[in-house]
């Protein structure tokens, strides 16, 4: 118990007393008795004062521990009380459970009984009705089966006449109603591109150094833009004359770099036709960008954006073919709108529709065919790509976006006034004419010329002397009297030119 070390504790105290004073004594054996008495009695009080302490808290240890004793004898009367109503409650619910037991067996023996009842009142009764209809089962189901298929058969081709009936009743109001608003909020306006440019002369005497001695000049112009030249059939202006828009622009704008120079030779007309190619280059790429800008549409591939800026200096049926897609776009945005399709295919795909258009001259083909491929090259998606191929029907339009390209090029080229059948005739045939020149060996250029009078053909001197010359220039002649139907006579010029140059240092 906790108080035996305090005792132990005041009996090493009389101890250590007794030995203190038994070594005063025999270090003092010569000392006063009564000093060694007082000695003693005080190590006797204080021995009696440690052991009456410990016995206090000895007894106040036995008390403290008789307390908690009882207190957990109290706590474990408790807990068994407790156990012992926990263990009469749970007897009473297995009681409980044992007869709810009970019941639900007696009602399930009392259910299975009355299944077994309830079947065999129905086979009696089906073997009745089968007596009745002369009919089996899998018979009666099987006719039951077909009468419904047929009375829900009927009523569906019904309901689905009566659907078709309402659908193309209201179908082409529909359609007509989202065709006319799309074509209210874009108007633009109708400009047919000429094959002829007019440029104001200051003076005569600009005519005449634009002539050049024994027209060396012109002569050196016309040859190196493919551009006819006429300075004598209007008066104080030079006509430029050619059905390929981007050579007659260059030519333009070298003759009024020429006429604001003043200095016209052969040197300053090479010079100023490259700067003007130049130029037209930039124009291209810008006219793509402004397109795309315009209509909405971003990430078209700068290869893509060159194509469409070159269709600025194209005409199909007399109609800009740049300003015809980016018509077209806009249509396509609100019918796609409209009808949920996806915006920007039908914009991308309408505003390239036409972009093969832009290299018919160098790649055989249609333009849709050639479209498409050129489109897929430079990474468009698969829905740009068939809805340029399937635009003019090549191939079946299987999108709402196909279908919406489809459908705004038939609306922007049947407006009255946009093309002009006679000019895109004229076009073709001017591009056959060069095609067939170009497609011996040895050419370097081929311009048609005078209204498709003449066909101008520059050769590689290296390649073809002066007799293949000759004969070359009838080999074309007899093809064009072959393949083409035309009035009147076609001049075929070929020329070859061999230049020596050195340079003086």
């Amino acid at each position: 118990m906790e108080f035996v070390p305090i005792i132990i504790a005041a009996i090493v105290g009389l101890g250590a007393g007794a030995g203190v004073v038994f070594a005063y004594d025999k270090k003092n054996e010569n000392g006063g008795k009564n000093k060694a008495d007082d000695l003693i009695r005080k190590a006797k009080n204080e021995a009696s004062d440690i052991v009456l302490k410990a016995r206090k808290e000895a007894a106040d240890l036995a008390e403290k521990s008789k307390n908690e004793e009882d207190c957990r004898r109290k706590d474990w009367k408790q807990t068994e009380k407790r156990l012992s109503e926990r263990e009469i409650s749970l007897d009473n619910k297995f009681d409980q459970i044992e007869k709810r037991s009970e019941r639900l067996s007696r009602q399930e023996k009392e259910i299975e009984e009355l299944k077994n009842e309830i079947h065999s009142i129905r086979d009696r009764q089906q073997e009745k009705l089968e007596k009745i209809a002369a009919l089996s089962k899998n018979e009666a189901k099987e006719k039951l089966i077909a009468m419904t298929e047929k009375d829900i058969r009927d009523d569906l081709a019904n309901l689905v006449v009566k659907q078709q009936r309402e659908i193309k009743r209201d179908i082409d109001d529909t359609a007509q109603a989202l065709l006319v608003t799309a074509m209210e909020r874009m108007s633009s306006e109708v400009t047919a591109d000429r094959t002829v440019t007019a440029l104001k002369l200051p003076d005569d005497e600009m005519k005449g150094r634009i002539i050049g001695k024994e027209g060396r000049n012109i002569q050196a112009l016309q040859r190196a833009t493919g551009v006819d030249i006429m300075v004598d059939d209007t008066p104080g202006m030079v006509v430029l004359s050619s059905f390929d828009p981007i050579r007659r622009q260059v030519a333009r704008y070298a003759l009024e770099r020429l006429m604001k120079d003043g200095r016209i030779n052969p040197s300053s007309i090479e010079e100023a036709v490259a700067k003007a190619e130049r130029e037209i280059e930039k124009e291209v790429v810008r006219a793509g960008e402004d397109a795309a800008r315009e209509v909405g549409i971003i990430g078209i591939p700068h290869e893509m954006l060159h194509l469409l800026g070159e269709l600025k200096f194209r005409t199909s049926y007399g109609q800009n073919v740049l300003l015809h897609s980016i018509e077209m776009a806009h249509m396509a945005g609100m019918i796609a709108e409209e009808i949920g399709a996806d915006i920007r295919v039908a914009k991308t795909a309408t505003l390239l529709h036409d972009v093969g258009k832009a290299v018919t001259h160098k790649i055989e083909g249609k333009h849709a065919e050639i479209g498409a491929e050129l489109a897929k090259k430079y990474g468009m998606s698969d829905q740009v790509v068939h809805a340029i191929a399937a635009h003019h029907n090549d191939i079946e339009p299987t999108t709402p976006e196909a279908i919406i390209v489809k459908i705004v090029d038939a609306i922007s080229a049947a407006r009255p006034g946009a093309r002009n059948i006679s000019a895109e005739n004229f076009a073709e045939r001017m591009k056959e004419l060069e095609n067939i020149a170009t497609s011996f060996p040895g050419i370097d250029k081929a311009y048609a010329i005078s209204a498709g009078r003449e066909i101008r053909v520059v050769v590689e001197p290296k390649q073809i002397d002066d007799l293949t010359a000759l004969k070359l220039a009838r080999d074309i002649a007899d093809k064009i009297e072959a393949t083409m139907s035309y009035p009147g006579i076609i001049k075929v010029n070929v020329i070859r030119e061999t230049r020596a140059v050195e340079y003086a240092k």
